[in-house]
């Protein structure tokens, strides 16, 4: 069940139903007698009750009798709703497990009291179709309905399990399998090559900035710095061209498992943690082989139900599964078909095949494996799992041989080809019948395959036309030839000796699109029906002619409806699919002129997700020395911002490995050094002290601290001897700058900008004092704050995360004492001091004394009922008397000025 936030989802309940028992009802003979009858017990009951109207119930119904086997089950069952309005909703066809139950959900849409019943049908038990324990074949199980349940529906809705938010501070494997929302940011790599996958989920965190998590060599590199030699420039081999490094890589379940370089023995594989660079394994797989692809393999059995994460070597048709956790053999299968390997929405493997005489098959290798409703005592598990049925090491043979004598497969190679079919090759154009993509998804009930959709879609093409078919896989319908279109092509395609490249596919966008290298242009098919969509279209910058689409040299991709591509010229453009009309482009240039070959850096994608198109430049033979200041670009794939922009921070690879991505971090291999950087939102660490923390009442006090990057990079001894005081967080703009300075030693760059920091301070009533510094390119702020109350003082420093890094904070304490009243004062009294200053200044014969006029003026004041109440002024506010005393006397001698100045 997965509900969240209060609304309503459909419950995740297949026909093994929640109260599945898991364990193999023990087969026992039956009983043959004189047919009997026999009373049964139906049951019904719903999750939940009370619910919210709107909300999704899950019935669960059935009787208790149990059944003999797993592939058995009580069919026919109902379920009657007799709603509030008198109206009567029936669930019909309801057929159970072998527990004697299972589950329907109802949605209802009245508030009120629903009335509801099950419905157990008269049946009889037959042989192999619902034998139960202890009852006779030939027994007739009697019709019964259940007792009457009440469904509450109210207005109010029910709380569901609220969920979880994504992660706010940096995490790590394993999550918690409660934490169900985080597949969002935990995704996987399964092509182990440079294939080119488009639109990867699990990646809501992709990188939206430079920073660097971890760094590791893969190979000796950098600038040589020979003396010796004439070339003291030119840097270590990154394996351009033809001699390609780290091109076997994958990520999977957060473990970045790779190779240095495909041709070198022994071949060693390495596997670390892709969040924290940590090395889990280093070892030669077999005898010095390299990985084919990676698998996370759902299984839903009624003993068991769990993912499986697999990477494959495939040795011919030998093909054995490793666990990415130890690095360690699981289980080898012998004698897999020829074919093309594809897998479904739950990461089951499948081999399909089609030939030129006509015929094909569907390959399942998990219902080779595994054997349903038998009297194993792992039937209905997942059985290669070493860690859970001792199947490790184990060695399945598909063919296992077949009967010397029939030549028949055994029944395991059997089960494994799900369908085998035949098709009208006379309908397919041409001999080879190349196969572009395939697409295929299954349904199944405790673990077997019960239905398949899917298509094969096969093109080709010449100067002369373009032809596209394709085949029906769909379960009862494989072979079906659903379309076979020719479509003629411009004469001056073969008058101009036009070269044609098939560019890329996408069967769920239904598109194929073809590049027209000569004219720089492309044209478009409909994957749905064959026939011509759209082309030519705008043509592009002319450098663009240069790499090729096959040799994936400027890998096209289909994604979200848009065509993006790019080329040697540095231009990347973006084509909507339903006209070809280009949507943007973007330029990227070179303002140095470092790349000889054009005003532009050539670019090549390395994928899409989050909405984010990734793309670097490489070059095919390499120039030394290297150009510099290659950029990296982040783009945002619907519009074409630039996001972010890296010049020199990663120079990627056309030979060898391409940048990948899962777990939201980034993985790529940078040809200026032979590293490998791991890129991705850091965690951060806040400090925060105050120098003198007690003061004195009146004073001001000094609050200072530090953020800075404590990613696992920042932990290598290089770093730690370069920043004795930590790596400085800086702000998200000033990123690619500040990583070349820390990761590259490039001079540091003048104008960092450091991070902002929230300062909360808590005064000893529980007031709050807040402001926003911002730290220097040190990671260091401060701020001088003058306290009013006496007590002791809370502060917290909160750095609130930015795009290069997740939130810290950190807090202390300070106490301000009370200052001491002033002593008293022993002098004459203010009156004193006036009256004598008064008695020395000259007589004015019309002029009346200061006493006079101030009297009168306070006889003029208007008269007021009730004084307001003078509230107690603080003793540190209490103004010396003295003070008072010569303001008294500055305002009398004032007033004789004027009166002076008047006469």
């Amino acid at each position: 069940m997965k509900i969240d936030n209060g609304k309503s989802k459909l419950f995740a309940i297949t026909l093994t139903m929640i109260l599945t028992i898991s364990a193999i009802v023990a087969i026992l003979p039956a009983v043959n007698a004189q047919a009997a009858t026999r009373t049964t017990y139906p049951f019904l009951g719903v999750v939940p009750n009370p619910v919210g109207v709107g909300q999704t119930v899950l019935f669960h119904v059935g009787i208790f009798q149990q059944l003999s086997s797993a592939k058995m089950s009580w069919k026919g069952l109902s379920i009657t709703i007799e709603r509030p309005d008198g109206q009567t909703d029936t669930i019909t066809g309801i057929n159970t497990d072998s527990t004697g139950g299972t589950g329907r959900v109802y949605t209802p849409t009245l508030t009120g009291t629903y009335y509801c019943t099950s419905h157990f049908p008269e049946l009889v038990i037959e042989q192999g179709v619902n034998e139960a324990p202890r009852i006779s074949i030939g027994t007739v199980m009697l019709a019964s309905e259940s007792a009457v349940l009440e469904l509450v529906v109210q207005e109010e809705q029910i709380i569901y399990y609220p969920g979880n938010p994504l992660p706010s501070e940096y995490w790590t494997r394993p999550i918690d399998a409660q934490l169900r929302e985080w597949e969002a940011v935990s995704g996987n790599w399964l092509v182990a090559t440079n294939a080119r996958p488009e639109g990867i989920p699990g990646n809501e965190e992709a990188p939206e900035t430079a920073h660097i998590l971890w760094t590791k060599p893969l190979y000796i590199g950098g600038v040589s710095g020979a003396t010796d030699t004439s070339s003291p420039e030119w840097a270590f081999s990154e394996g351009d061209a033809y001699e390609g490094k780290w091109e076997n890589r994958l990520i999977i379940n957060g473990i970045f498992i790779y190779t240095h370089r495909t041709n070198s023995r022994p071949l060693v594989y390495t596997a670390v943690d892709v969040r924290t660079g940590e090395e889990l394994w280093n070892k030669v797989l077999l005898d010095n082989r390299t990985i084919a692809f990676g698998q996370n393999m759902i299984w839903g059995g009624y003993n068991h139900h769990a993912a499986y994460p697999y990477f494959w070597v495939t040795v011919g048709n030998t093909w054995s599964a490793f666990d990415p956790w130890t690095g360690e053999r699981e289980f080898t299968v012998e004698n897999v078909p020829s074919g093309t390997t594809v897998f479904d929405d739950q990461g089951w493997l499948y081999r399909v095949s089609v030939d030129n005489s006509g015929s094909g098959y569907i390959w399942s290798m998990v219902d080779l494996l595994e054997p349903f409703g038998e009297s194993s005592p792992t039937a209905g598990s997942w059985v290669p799992a070493g860690s859970f049925y001792g199947g490790r090491y184990g060695t399945y043979d598909a063919a296992a041989v077949a009967n010397e004598t029939t030549g028949e497969l055994t029944a395991a190679a059997q089960r494994a080809y799900i369908a085998e079919f035949t098709f009208d090759a006379d309908q397919t154009p041409g001999g080879s019948r190349v196969v572009r993509a395939m697409e295929f998804s299954a349904s199944r009930q405790m673990g077997n395959i019960d239905e398949w959709t899917g298509k094969i879609f096969g093109l080709q093409y010449s100067q002369t036309a373009i032809e596209t078919w394709a085949i029906s896989l769909d379960a009862g319908n494989e072979g079906t030839i659903l379309f076979s279109e020719t479509w003629a092509a411009p004469a001056e395609w073969v008058a101009g000796g036009i070269e044609i490249e098939f560019n890329c596919i996408s069967l769920e966008d239904g598109a194929a699109v073809f590049w027209v290298h000569d004219s720089l242009e492309y044209y478009c098919f409909s994957t749905d029906t064959g026939k011509y969509k759209w082309g030519p279209a705008e043509p592009e910058y002319y450098m663009n002619y240069y790499g090729w689409t096959e040799l994936l040299e400027r890998p096209p991709f289909i994604w979200d409806g848009k065509l993006y591509s790019t080329g040697a010229g540095g231009h990347i453009y973006c084509y909507d699919l339903t006209d070809g009309k280009v949507l943007w482009t973007y330029v990227a240039d070179d303002p140095y002129q470092e790349y000889l070959f054009a005003n532009n850096w050539w670019q090549f994608f390395l994928f899409i997700t989050d909405g984010k198109l990734y793309s670097a430049h490489m070059e095919h033979s390499a120039i030394e020395p290297m150009p510099r200041g290659a950029p990296f670009l982040c783009l945002d794939a619907q519009t074409g911002d630039l996001i972010w922009e890296a010049d020199g921070l990663f120079r990627s690879t056309r030979w060898g490995g391409r940048g990948i991505i899962g777990d939201s971090v980034m993985i790529g291999f940078d040809t200026y050094d032979n590293r490998i950087y791991a890129v991705g939102k850091g965690p951060s660490q806040t400090t925060v002290s105050i120098q003198n923390d007690v003061l004195t009442q009146g004073n001001n006090v000094m609050i200072k601290g530090k953020v800075t990057d404590v990613s696992p990079g920042t932990e290598d001894i290089q770093l730690r001897l370069r920043f004795p005081n930590g790596v400085p967080a800086v702000a998200d703009e000033s990123m690619s700058e500040w990583m070349l300075y820390v990761y590259k030693q490039f001079e540091a760059p003048a104008d960092v900008k450091g991070v902002e920091v929230l300062l909360l301070v808590e005064d000893p009533n529980g007031e709050w004092y807040s402001t926003y510094v911002t730290a220097d390119n040190t990671g260091a702020f401060s701020h001088m704050w003058a306290p009013s109350v006496a007590g002791e003082y809370k502060v917290t420093a909160v750095f609130e995360g930015s795009k290069s890094y997740y939130k810290s904070f950190a807090t202390t304490a300070f106490g301000v004492e009370q200052a001491p009243a002033a002593p008293g004062y022993q002098g004459p009294s203010a009156d004193e001091i006036a009256q004598k200053t008064v008695s020395q200044l000259p007589a004015y014969p019309d002029v009346p004394s200061a006493a006079a006029v101030a009297q009168e003026t306070i006889s003029q004041l208007p008269a007021y009922p009730e004084s307001p109440e003078i509230p107690d002024i603080p003793a540190y506010l209490t103004i010396d008397l003295a003070i008072i005393a010569a303001v008294v006397v500055a305002v009398i001698i004032g007033l004789y000025g004027i009166v002076k100045k008047q006469k």
